[in-house]
């Protein structure tokens, strides 16, 4: 009887990768100016903080409930936006529906593009143009919101059954018919599922963009940290851990029933 002899993984390779992983942290430290020495005379610092954030300010609440809810309503419109706009781009992205290369390496170049701006620095942009208060933040929401779900929608379109399209385009169906019909009915749950996740991504965007005067409960953050009042910063962050947490529980009930 013939012994298959298993060949045993050279050890070179995962002491190889092990140095270079400890290089690259120890260069990254060095360049940085962090060492244990700073974080260990931090300490009695953090302590100081936190001794000044409890107990926290309770009736502080009564007077961010509104902002809070403001920073709610720019995640559910900025996603709203956003999602809406990620639906043609991800059509146009997906190489099984548009079958011109060009068309769909030049959307996905824009969603690309697009995603690698970050939230904030998109509130810090549309503020100077648009003033202080809550559209900035939609409108830094919406573009956040579009480059995700573009992304992770045409990535679920190119993984469809392509056997309703063929049966479709046999009887002779037209290009929108073939989306509306055989694409579409395919990858609703998992847009369902993206606008989910992207809508609780959003809720704890929204709470940071008020710190460069996007509108929200973030204003308020940003003017209790400048008059020392760390009591109230504590309620604000204690605040949107209670929606963050309720939304995500929501969000993931509804995305488990979907998919």
């Amino acid at each position: 009887m013939n012994s298959i002899k298993v060949k045993k993984p050279s050890k070179v390779k995962g002491i190889v990768t092990f140095l270079l992983i400890v290089v690259i942290i120890w260069a990254s430290a060095l360049n940085t100016d962090v060492s244990f020495q700073k974080l260990w005379d931090g300490l009695p610092n953090m302590g100081t903080l936190l001794n000044e954030m409890f107990p926290p300010d309770w009736s502080y609440f009564k007077s961010i409930t509104e902002p809070m809810l403001a920073t709610i309503r720019m995640a559910v419109l900025g996603t709203t936006f956003g999602g809406i706009v990620a639906i043609p781009i991800a059509l146009l992205s997906s190489s099984n529906v548009v079958r011109i290369p060009v068309i769909y390496q030049i959307a996905r170049f824009i969603m690309n593009l697009i995603r690698t701006i970050p939230e904030l620095l998109l509130a810090a942009l549309f503020v100077p143009i648009f003033g202080i208060g809550e559209i900035p933040g939609i409108l830094a929401i919406s573009v956040f919101s579009f480059g995700i779900i573009a992304k992770l929608f045409y990535e679920a379109i190119e993984t469809i059954d392509p056997g309703p399209l063929e049966a479709m385009t046999a009887v002779g169906a037209n290009k929108i018919q073939w989306i509306f019909f055989g694409v579409i009915p395919q990858v609703i749950a998992h847009y369902a599922s993206f606008f989910l996740y992207s809508f609780e991504i959003n809720i704890r965007a929204a709470a940071i963009l008020g710190y460069v005067g996007a509108g929200g409960i973030g204003l308020f953050l940003n003017n209790a940290l400048g008059f020392f009042q760390y009591d109230r910063v504590l309620s604000i962050i204690i605040y949107t851990f209670i929606v963050v947490v309720i939304v995500d529980a929501i969000s993931n009930k509804i995305r488990e029933k979907l998919l």
